[in-house]
């Protein structure tokens, strides 16, 4: 994806861009009821009085205010219910929810025009015509406001609860897992050797890779004749000391700016690109309420299925033949390895949960499925069993408890014992 077109993405998915456009929207419509009435071909001959629209449009200003208020105090309270009890990582799907946004840029717009109204109103901007067109559209806003909240309390028992959570961010980590098994490079060519005569070009700032604009380093290189190599993946932490490309060719002051340009550095991780961060996140939830002060393995369990499904869609991954043939030989990257994906989803949890007979159960089970779906990958996999198998033994205190986890562990991993 494209520098410009990630970045529009990620504007329209924030709360203040659809609260901004409802609310001109609305300001609009308030006006373009005053504004058209000279051009009508026909006069109403209903008869609406000022007062009763105005009195209509106080009513909606005032209500409107009061479920904005209440809209946005709980989606901060979802928020920080989400932080405590899942991970602080979820925060920023959450805040990204199109039902939430939507709702308080519902309400938002509707009180906006409910003001501009009642200040067109008391300024005797309508006329006759006029105070009709706008009796209509407040109906119209009046429907849609209920249809909203209608809506949104149906949304807002769920929002924010554990479930919730962890759906939001299992969606998140299977897109982004989805796309790095259909690009696994971002669309460039596999790493490959670089040359000690590389030019190595740094940036100058601090922070997490969270975009590579595979695209615009494609074009540099084909435009200065260069082969680029990039050493850093979205997810990284880098630093002015760390390289960020190492390049074969010569490079001036322009193609050095804009070869560090492709890469968008900020302070926290994004799970944009980054096929780690969703299966951290998820780990986290697990870790967390697999912990002794909360013990709820019903979610850990939860988790382990969900990471069960975000690895499944690794079985659609292209071979690196076709990205390479694709794109020239111009850009090299690595990929992330399955060693660090498996670190990063079952680490903590075994960590965490190794002495519960019921996680490591699903623990073992859900690595046989991976084991069963994922052949390329299989070795990685039967050693975090063979891993899993000997903290089980080693923490587990109940005899029976080891037992049932013996058994199950023969009948699934014949192999290994």
């Amino acid at each position: 994806m494209k520098r410009w077109t990630w970045i529009i993405h990620r504007i329209i998915r924030q709360i203040w861009f659809r609260a901004g456009i409802i609310s001109l929207l609305s300001v609009a419509l308030a006006i373009l009821a005053g504004v058209i009435t000279p051009y009508l071909p026909y006069a109403f001959d209903v008869d609406i009085g000022q007062r009763s629209v105005g009195t209509i449009l106080q009513i909606m200003a005032s209500s409107m205010l009061a479920v904005t208020t209440f809209s946005l105090t709980a989606m901060v309270s979802a928020y920080s219910s989400a932080t405590q009890l899942a991970t602080p990582r979820a925060t920023q799907l959450m805040v990204s929810d199109p039902t939430s946004q939507n709702a308080l840029s519902t309400f938002l717009g509707a009180f906006v025009f409910s003001m501009v109204g009642i200040v067109g109103l008391n300024t005797s901007a309508y006329g006759h015509d006029g105070r009709i067109i706008l009796f209509a559209a407040t109906v119209l806003i009046i429907l849609l406001v209920v249809g909203t909240l209608l809506r949104w309390i149906g949304h807002i028992t769920a929002f924010g609860r554990m479930a919730d959570v962890i759906d939001r961010v299992e969606e998140a980590a299977t897109q982004a897992m989805a796309e790095f098994a259909a690009a696994p490079h971002l669309g460039g060519s596999a790493a490959t050797a670089v040359p000690p005569n590389a030019v190595a070009i740094a940036g100058s700032k601090t922070g997490y890779v969270t975009h590579i604009d595979i695209a615009a380093l494609k074009a540099i290189a084909e435009r200065e004749d260069l082969s680029v190599h990039v050493g850093v993946l979205p997810g990284m932490l880098v630093h002015p000391a760390r390289d960020l490309v190492q390049v074969e060719g010569v490079v001036d002051e322009a193609t050095r700016g804009g070869l560090v340009k492709a890469f968008t550095i900020e302070r926290h991780r994004s799970f944009d690109q980054d096929p780690r961060l969703g299966l951290i996140a998820l780990s986290e939830i697990a870790s967390r309420a697999l912990a002794p002060a909360t013990n709820d393995p019903g979610t850990g369990i939860e988790v382990l299925n969900a990471l069960l499904r975000v690895f499944l869609t690794l079985g659609t991954q292209p071979s690196e033949n076709g990205e390479k043939d694709k794109h020239g030989h111009r850009v090299y990257l690595g990929r992330p390895s399955i060693e660090d994906m498996l670190t990063d989803a079952f680490g903590p949890i075994l960590r965490e949960g190794g002495r519960e007979i019921e996680v490591s159960l699903r623990l073992t089970a859900t690595l046989a499925a991976m084991h069963a779906n994922l052949p390329t990958n299989r070795t990685q996999i039967e050693s975090w069993a063979v891993r899993h198998a000997k903290r089980a033994r080693e923490t587990m205190d109940d005899a029976d408890d080891l037992a049932v986890f013996e058994s199950a562990y023969a009948r699934l991993w014949p192999a290994s014992t």
